[in-house]
């Protein structure tokens, strides 16, 4: 009977081991969740800053001049998505020329500033920096 009673549940050493596997696994996945959030967060910034390029091209057909703002361009500045918003400041400087230009710079803030994250850029001319972001 008294083997039957030591069969039935685990040892401390078991659930030592059991612990330590986890952590390991925890160890390894958490770097790599990591990375892929800021991929997508930078994914986010790059498709909001070909948007807002293309608006910026639309704009200047319409009114002659690039917008001076994402409020301008948008209508609002509140129209940013949520995730691009979060991590990201999106600024848009222009130049009346000859020739018009603009330079939209989406810079990291929060967690994609602690990151080493570099700011990306996008201009008129379509040249996108830096170009291991893109």
């Amino acid at each position: 009977m008294t083997s039957k009673l030591r069969t039935l549940g685990f040892t401390l050493i078991e659930l030592m081991i059991v612990v330590a596997v986890i952590a390991v696994l925890a160890g390894i996945a958490f770097p790599s969740y990591r990375n892929y959030v800021l991929k997508g967060n930078r994914a986010s910034a790059q498709a909001f800053l070909m948007d807002a390029a293309q608006r910026q091209a639309q704009y200047f057909l319409d009114n002659r001049s690039y917008a001076p703002d994402v409020a301008t361009l948008f209508g609002s500045a509140s129209l940013i998505p949520a995730d691009v918003n979060k991590n990201y400041q999106i600024t848009i400087a222009t130049a009346v020329g000859p020739p018009p230009t603009f330079s939209m710079v989406a810079t990291p803030q929060g967690s994609q500033a602690t990151n080493n994250e570099q700011a990306m850029t996008i201009t008129q001319s379509g040249a996108k920096t830096p170009s291991d972001y893109w």
